[in-house]
């Protein structure tokens, strides 16, 4: 771990940086308060902190405030390193945002030891950071694909369907649903049946743009965001993809599995909602289903796809 020792006093700065080096620590050293507060501005700033209370330029208390006004989820633990033994002063410290304090002159194990609590409540927060990170993860992402399920994609839609009623700039939303999905697993079997799910989601992807969105939104059931789109350019962009699926067999563990697509595409209208957007999206789906499979249907709109001669079939699951 990277520890930052700020003092103007050199032989004070040399026993810090020795005894820390000892131990293990990769010291970053500054011999004023403003180039203190410069190293800790940085992206990749010292975890840790100890900071002579008297230094020329800025002292020690003033880099202390400015640290802990910064907009940060992995704040420095920092160490206050002061000759000033009275009470109110060691509490003015602690007041202003100080982790902790060191007197001097000090004794090496007292500052091993007071450095080492500091570690480890910042491995403890690290921890922390990365256990609430992988909840949020999880509770926003599908588990089998990665993407972004049906709860974080509302939200999403929520933010594209405002932003498309201020601007006005065009916004499709497509419900992409694998043809026979039921079969491959009933063939294949489950685990053959979650490859060809990852290798559509891989496909799909590789096919929309950088500020596209996709999430899974049911078993075999995709939803496709694309803003700045009208009519013609989903049309376009949604008979992409399906040509896209259809002309990359999906390798698994059983061999190539061939699939294809069906999707149903809602062009946002003023009056949309949520709720109209998706019954919309999968009414068009329904009916690329009832009118053969692999196409891509609009709403209120003729099928664009293979020709197909599986009229009126019950949409699967």
């Amino acid at each position: 771990m990277r520890i930052l020792i700020a003092d103007d006093d050199l032989t004070s700065r040399n026993v810090l940086a020795a005894v820390l080096r000892k131990v293990g620590y990769e010291v970053t050293e500054t011999a004023d308060g403003a180039e203190a507060w410069e190293e800790l501005q940085k992206p990749d700033a010292p975890r840790m902190a100890v900071l002579d209370w008297m230094m020329p330029a800025m002292d020690g208390l003033e880099v202390v405030r400015r640290v802990r006004a910064l907009p940060t989820d992995q704040p420095p633990y920092i160490i206050m390193l002061t000759s000033k033994v009275e009470k109110a002063d060691i509490i003015a410290g602690l007041d202003n945002g100080a982790d902790d304090y060191l007197a001097k002159p000090f004794h090496p194990n007292e500052l091993r030891a007071r450095v080492g609590v500091g570690r480890r409540l910042v491995e403890m927060q690290s921890e922390l950071r990365q256990a609430r990170n992988a909840l949020a993860h999880q509770a926003t992402h599908d588990p089998l694909t990665g993407i972004l399920n049906r709860r974080a994609v509302e939200s999403a839609l929520a933010r594209e369907l405002a932003r498309e009623q201020r601007q006005h700039n065009g916004l499709a939303v497509g419900i992409c649903d694998i043809d026979h999905f039921k079969k491959v697993n009933d063939t294949h079997g489950h685990p053959v049946g979650d490859e060809v799910l990852c290798g559509v989601v891989r496909l799909l992807e590789n096919g929309l743009r950088e500020y596209d969105c996709l999430a899974r939104i049911g078993g075999e059931e995709f939803l496709v965001i694309t803003p700045d789109v009208r009519a013609d350019g989903a049309d376009e962009l949604f008979g992409r993809l399906r040509k896209t699926v259809e002309d990359h067999p999906i390798p698994t563990g059983a061999g190539q599995v061939s699939i294809t697509i069906s999707v149903g595409v809602r062009i946002v209208r003023e009056d949309d909602t949520l709720d109209t957007l998706f019954a919309a999206a999968d009414t068009a789906l329904y009916r690329a289903k009832n009118t053969g499979r692999n196409r891509v249907c609009l709403d209120d709109a003729a099928p664009a796809g293979e020709d197909g001669a599986e009229q009126n079939e019950e949409r699967e699951e």
